[in-house]
């Protein structure tokens, strides 16, 4: 799911496109997508786009006649700019934005359609939409504090909720807690002053640096390559892959959809934290170290050859 360094660059982005520009016609093909009925999609056609915001991780056009389109991107969709008029494509495309300096394709590469697409009128309609969570970057310190200890919750779990904390998603809350040192499991209430001070400049950090990272990739252009796993990213999808900073093999927790990678290491003093259908699995003999990973894997290895060193 694009977060708050992807979401960023695509405002920036359109602000170069559509700021000032008539928003020409919507042409939707995903009936799903639109999540509302009053006031009518037809009336943003024709007006203006005089601003452009963000809303948690939803993208919003400011029309003209105190009207809000609202974009959630959710898991799979992604913008593209297109010459004027191109059409929306067939199997992925759900829609398309017209203006007089090009098309904004929405497409959603997951059979599953969860995108949304909401026209609001009035500041209280798009209130609404608000899930409530505070802006990262922009809540001092005791507002971000006070954020963290509203509920007692993991820490990966505090960052990704939407009601506490704006546009953080899986990938990015990975990073902040490898930054911060910190272990994903951690309680939000039993952080201590300087771990919660570790953890808002980690975020502040983090979210600067890959907003500035993607900008400067895009450049001028419109960006295309959007997506959770960046190699250059500490630990987000890099299972099994060493730790920029000691060198360990990360590790991870997988839950229904849902990733949480770490780093033992770094984050947890060593330990390994157990996911649920290998711990189910493996009972007893799940590891709790890497040291007993290592082992573990290295009979698994042993196994596999035979006494005479070759592939059974």
């Amino acid at each position: 799911m694009p977060e708050y360094p992807d979401l960023t660059v695509y405002l920036q982005a359109l602000a170069r496109r559509v700021l000032g520009q008539p928003l020409q016609a919507v042409r939707v093909r995903g009936p799903a997508l639109v999540r509302t009925a009053e006031p009518a999609l037809a009336e943003a056609s024709g007006r203006r786009v005089l601003g452009l915001r963000r809303l948690g991780k939803r993208l919003v056009f400011v029309l003209e006649g105190d009207l809000f389109l609202v974009l959630h991107l959710m898991i799979a969709g992604r913008l593209h700019w297109r010459p004027r008029g191109a059409p929306v494509p067939g199997r992925l495309g759900l829609a398309a934005f017209d203006f007089p300096s090009g098309t904004l394709v929405l497409t959603e590469a997951s059979p599953r359609k969860r995108a949304q697409l909401h026209l609001v009128r009035g500041e209280e309609g798009l209130g609404a939409l608000n899930r409530g969570g505070v802006e990262p970057l922009e809540a001092t310190a005791e507002q971000f504090a006070a954020a963290v200890r509203r509920e007692n919750h993991t820490l990966k779990r505090t960052l990704t909720d939407p009601r506490l904390f704006a546009a953080i998603g899986n990938a990015y809350s990975d990073e902040i807690l490898h930054r911060a040192r910190l272990s994903p499991v951690a309680l939000s209430q039993k952080l201590d002053t300087a771990q919660l001070e570790a953890l808002r400049l980690a975020t502040r950090a983090v979210l600067t640096e890959w907003t500035e990272r993607l900008a400067a990739q895009a450049g001028e252009a419109f960006p295309e390559k959007v997506t959770a796993f960046r190699e250059e990213m500490a630990v987000h999808g890099r299972y099994r892959k060493p730790c920029p900073s000691c060198g360990a093999p990360v590790q991870r927790i997988v839950h229904a959809e849902n990733e949480t990678n770490y780093c033992p290491s770094c984050q947890t003093g060593g330990k390994l934290l157990a996911d649920r259908s290998l711990s189910r699995l493996l009972k007893q003999d799940w590891p709790r170290t890497l040291e007993e990973l290592e082992e573990t894997r290295a009979l698994a290895r042993a196994r596999m050859t035979g006494p005479g060193g070759a592939a059974r």
